[in-house]
């Protein structure tokens, strides 16, 4: 007698991906590449990444980045986006005094270096988008309410709290010499913060003691 093979088991039906997941895969692709992408750009500048780098540090088809974004623009123009949404709903705040919303964007940069790192980039090699003139109004403002002195120049004023923000990220050799501290240091952080609210507060009209 021939014996007769075993009969595998009858395979289970593939279940279909439910709507959510079939959602959810997009969402995590771009996320990926959004977070590889600002990772590649700040540590080489939009010129210096490559596609290919932004797709191997996400795990993902660098066809994705076409698909999603139209390209390394196209993610450097979402990155951007997604700044200006972040500075609208989680930083600028018109009724905080002026020097509690520079040390927001201080501590902005603390928590992710990466923007200021492009940013700085951005003024040695150039980026990719042209951006307009800086929209100075609600500085000046602040200017007529008498949070900055009426004989400053908003622009130059707007410059100088660039560079107290970008500092430490930006010298970091240099706050190691002047201040004898590591610039990602808990004790260097309070204190700098303190003393950028202080400059601020220095930059005040000064009101008639009369």
């Amino acid at each position: 007698m021939q014996e007769k093979e075993p009969q595998e088991p009858p395979k289970k039906p593939r279940r279909a991906p439910a709507p959510a997941e079939r959602k959810l895969d997009p969402e995590r692709s771009r996320r990926l590449l959004l977070d590889a992408a600002m990772d590649e750009f700040a540590e080489k500048g939009y010129a210096g990444a490559r596609v290919q780098d932004i797709a191997d540090r996400a795990g993902l088809n660098k066809q994705l980045i076409s698909y999603y974004f139209g390209g390394k623009e196209g993610l450097y123009r979402e990155l951007h986006r997604q700044w200006l949404r972040r500075e609208e709903e989680d930083i600028v705040d018109p009724a905080a005094p002026l020097d509690e919303l520079i040390v927001r964007y201080l501590r902005e940069t603390f928590a992710d270096p990466r923007a200021t790192r492009l940013n700085l980039w951005k003024g040695l090699t150039g980026g990719a988008l042209e951006e307009p003139r800086e929209d100075l109004s609600a500085l000046r403002r602040r200017q007529a309410d008498g949070e900055l002195a009426e004989d400053l120049d908003p622009a130059a004023a707007m410059l100088l709290f660039i560079s107290l923000v970008s500092a430490p990220v930006a010298l970091p050799h240099a706050v190691r010499q002047l201040f004898g501290l590591d610039p990602d240091s808990p004790e260097f952080r309070e204190h700098y913060a303190e003393q950028l609210r202080r400059i601020v507060r220095h930059l005040a009209q000064q009101r008639d003691p009369r």
